[in-house]
This record gives structure tokens, sequence and C-alpha cells, in this order.
């Protein structure tokens, strides 16, 4: 079993690897990472998440919770990171499927 500590690690591994003006999904960090889903993913980058680019994962219709909503913004801007009209981001342009962490996923 994993130790949770290395549960973390491994989530805020999965973001740093994903590269500006790209996103990923809480599901898709999930599945990168194994064990947990997606809310669980979600708790890790709200304890921990703010010295990764936390803006580049987003919920699985391409948005973020209203409360990240103008701080993301400004990033997705000076990223590039493609929009729909709508405002959330475009995830056929954008999503990018992370890789395992060099460890892999513990199942």
């Amino acid at each position: 079993m994993r130790h949770p500590e290395d549960y973390v690690e491994d989530v805020l591994t999965v973001v740093e690897s994903v590269p500006p003006g790209r996103v990923t999904t809480y599901g898709a960090v999930a599945r990168a990472v194994g064990v947990y889903g997606p809310r669980r993913v979600g708790n890790v980058m709200a304890e921990h998440g703010g010295g990764v680019p936390w803006w580049r994962v987003v919920r699985a219709d391409g948005s973020l919770p209203p409360s990240h909503d103008a701080r993301a913004r400004e990033a997705y801007a000076a990223e590039g990171t493609p929009l729909r009209p709508s405002g959330a981001v475009d995830l056929v342009s954008a999503f990018v499927e992370p890789a395992p962490p060099a460890r892999g996923p513990a199942h």
C-alpha cells in the first residue's frame, strides 16, 4: 500500500509535468497516479497544490471551481491556453493525458 505522502508527491509531480498552455483533468491525474479517484486528487490540490501550476488541472467539462476562475484566467491568457466561448478550457485543443510518475501508479 502506498504511503499518503508518496501519493501527494506523485499527484504534484504529475501536475508539474503538464506543459504551459495545456491542461489535464482531475480524473486523468487520478489514472496516472493510481489508487484513488478524482476527488482525492482535488483534495491533494486544495491542500498542497499552491506551489504547482494548479490552473492546469480542470474538471471533466473544462471548468475550474468558481473560486479559482479569475486567477486561472490570468494564467490561461499568459500561457495561451485555448478557451471555449463559454469560458471553459477547450479540452479538445488543450487536453494532455499525463504520464505516470517515475515510480509509476500503485495498484
